[in-house]
């Protein structure tokens, strides 16, 4: 039997209201209930007055994408992801859920801005030709497989951002992806560092490989670290990584 409802996963975006897309926006505006890990409600709060809001903590999103694919039967219901929903956000376990109930849900999911990209945009134009992104959390994935794809794009000539590079339980993972990156790019390869991107007390700086363990106790879980490839460059306290127009055009 066909939904009389619908599920929006929702990308919020990085941390302002001010940088989630209208679609997001409208998104939550029209639900009647809308699902998500507690900091991120926070965040939109001031969108969800006369809302039912079903709040819950980190390590509960197998519970949290149950629920609402259930209440989506039979009412519109937004969840709420951090930053763009399908980039280590929901979508990929409400699928997964969905897939294994076997059943038919109306489901629309809404791009949001990614911790990459409104992280990049602090420290100039560092992601502007070819990048990976890794999440250093091994909670679901392997540090072995963390370790093997570090050393795949590092060998590259990917610009790198790092998700996730640490917590109070997993301080050591950033230094250790650090010296795996540091075997394969230079100490002058510009690094940038964005904390609390669009969030209260945002900050950001540009430092290089060879330095940037000298501010490890400035990297947290709400970190991004962005780190250029073999062309990239500082300037003014920016980070420049050519698309190439100086291998064509006089610039």
């Amino acid at each position: 039997m066909q939904s009389q409802g619908k599920l929006y996963i929702v990308g919020i975006g990085p941390g302002a209201i001010e940088e989630m897309t209208i679609k997001a926006r409208d998104a939550l505006l029209e639900s009647d209930v809308v699902v998500g890990n507690k900091s991120y409600i926070d965040l939109v709060k001031r969108l969800l007055d006369g809302k039912e809001v079903i709040e819950s903590s980190m390590g509960k999103e197998v519970e949290r994408a149950r629920k609402a694919l259930l209440l989506s039967k039979d009412n519109i219901v937004s969840i709420v992801s951090g930053g763009d929903a399908h980039v280590y956000g929901m979508a990929g376990i409400v699928f997964e859920i969905a897939e294994n109930m076997d059943e038919y849900f109306e489901i629309e999911v809404l791009s949001g801005v990614s911790s990459v990209s409104a992280s990049s945009s602090r420290i100039g134009a560092p992601l502007n030709n070819d990048f990976a992104v890794v999440s250093l959390s091994d909670l679901l994935t392997p540090w072995e497989m963390i370790e093997e794809n570090l050393s795949a794009v590092s060998s590259s000539n990917f610009c790198i951002a790092l998700y996730n590079p640490k917590s109070q339980r997993r301080n050591e993972n950033f230094t250790k992806a650090i010296e795996i990156i540091k075997r394969y790019r230079d100490d002058d390869t510009p690094v940038g560092v964005v904390k609390d991107c669009s969030r209260e007390g945002e900050e950001f700086f540009v430092t290089t490989l060879g330095e940037v363990l000298e501010f490890d106790d400035r990297v947290d879980m709400h970190t991004t670290v962005i780190i250029g490839n073999r062309e990239s460059r500082i300037w003014n306290n920016w980070i420049i990584t050519p698309r190439g127009y100086h291998r064509k055009y006089r610039i």
